[in-house]
């Protein structure tokens, strides 16, 4: 060994010491070495005092449990209680869609005053109206892994034996998951290699972790024909990502809605607005989005999309996906207006994840939506509701009332 190797050695033997070190002398969040015992009250309460110790913060609400720490398992780690945050309905919405059909009341979890107060007014307006139309358009989830074969006769040749192969994945698919179904492959060539979208049906599940498994299981497959190497994820699907691959592809639940209003309404609810004055500050407004580079012209798709996320169990971090949303209004030659909007990208499920913990089953069950056969139901009445709340707020931007329901319902009171 040379001069240089022995001062190397020395020094990352030194600095592995002073891991170790630190190591020992770093404070460990309290975990049970047996999964069913680590969401014991037992243990969630050494959590919690472990936090007292160390932090000194006072901790009061965040046990308070209305069901056993257990159900929680398989939906977080760590666990030291909830978080609660307010829910509030509102309804009757009339829904004419092709699986929501009827009136239905809507649980939104949300801490913002007077979201709740505006999306109720478009509520009623909308239904007044006679409804909204709605219907699920697409229905896909894809992930898209890269495998590493370079070269242009290779790749084409790759991509051929995919062509060739695709009812053989598909087969290998079904050996993984009941739900799943692999639909199509899309191959992009690459300097990196070839990516391969693998295009999903995932049933009333979103779909993350048995696209995830399906995707590695084909994966596996390929590389024993080919031995090339591959990632599981190349980031092309763009997870919990906005991209206009997705956008133009398809990623969840691609949704329409769409509503007249009569004119005969502005005289019925003395709205203070036009409709001619809403269609002007809406031309405006695609101008300006436009402008700005926005991706997705809508007012707040978001605060719907994110307050029934957190009701019902959503993965929370795709409201990422969701919010994209494409709000249109045009008047028309009689008076009335038509209103749509359009949600390409809407990641969710009425089964696994967040929707099986009681309150949020609950909310799922407040819209007939929990369990199997509803997730296309459940994003019919998203879009209806986030229409609401696209017509409520335009009308509260037009006439100014917007700034007044926000000063009056969504300052917090004085700490008690």
């Amino acid at each position: 060994m040379d001069n240089l190797s022995k001062i190397n050695n020395g020094f990352y033997r030194s600095k592995l010491m002073e891991l170790e070190e630190v190591r020992a002398k770093t404070k460990r969040i309290p975990v049970a070495d047996n999964r069913e015992e680590d969401y014991s009250e037992e243990f969630i309460q050494k959590r919690i005092q472990f936090i007292l110790d160390e932090t000194g913060a006072e901790i009061t609400h965040i046990p308070q449990l209305s069901f056993k720490p257990r159900k929680m398992i398989g939906n977080i780690e760590n666990v030291i209680g909830c978080a609660q945050i307010p829910i509030g309905i509102v309804g009757p919405l009339k829904v004419n869609g092709e699986q929501a059909n009827g009136e239905f009341f809507v649980p939104i979890a949300t801490t913002e005053g007077a979201l709740l107060t505006g999306l109720q007014n478009g509520v009623k307006l909308l239904t007044l109206a006679g409804g909204v139309n709605t219907k699920v358009l697409r229905d896909v989830m894809h992930v898209s892994p890269i495998f590493f074969i370079y070269g242009l006769k290779e790749a084409t040749a790759f991509i051929n034996w995919l062509e060739k192969n695709i009812n053989v994945l598909k087969l290998e698919v079904k050996k993984v998951t009941r739900y799943g179904e692999l639909l199509s492959i899309e191959p992009k060539i690459t300097g990196e290699g070839v990516i391969t979208t693998m295009f999903f049906s995932t049933g009333d599940a979103s779909g993350m972790n048995m696209t995830s498994l399906a995707t590695f299981t084909i994966c596996k497959y390929i590389d024993e024909v080919w031995k090339i190497g591959f990632y599981i994820r190349s980031n092309f699907s763009s997870e919990k990502k906005q991209s206009e691959f997705n956008f133009f592809s398809g990623y969840g639940k691609e949704v329409f809605a769409e509503a007249t209003l009569p004119k005969e309404l502005l005289e019925l609810k003395n709205l203070r607005v036009t409709w001619e004055q809403i269609s002007k500050y809406c031309a405006i407004s695609y101008h300006s989005s436009f402008r700005a580079g926005m991706h997705g012209t809508n007012c707040h798709v978001g605060n719907i999309i994110a307050g029934i996320f957190a009701a019902t169990g959503q993965d929370l971090a795709h409201i990422t996906h969701s919010n994209t949303a494409l709000t249109y209004y045009r008047l028309q030659d009689n008076g009335d207006l038509y209103v749509s909007v359009y949600i390409p990208n809407l990641v969710i499920g009425t089964v696994g994840g967040g929707t099986g913990l009681p309150t949020q089953r609950e909310c799922l069950e407040i819209m007939g939506c929990k369990g199997n056969g509803k997730a296309l139901k459940l994003a019919e009445i998203i879009a209806a509701a986030s229409l609401a709340a696209e017509m409520s707020i335009l009308i509260g931007l037009t006439n100014f009332s917007h700034v007044q329901v926000h000063e009056k319902l969504g300052r917090n009171k004085p700490e008690e």
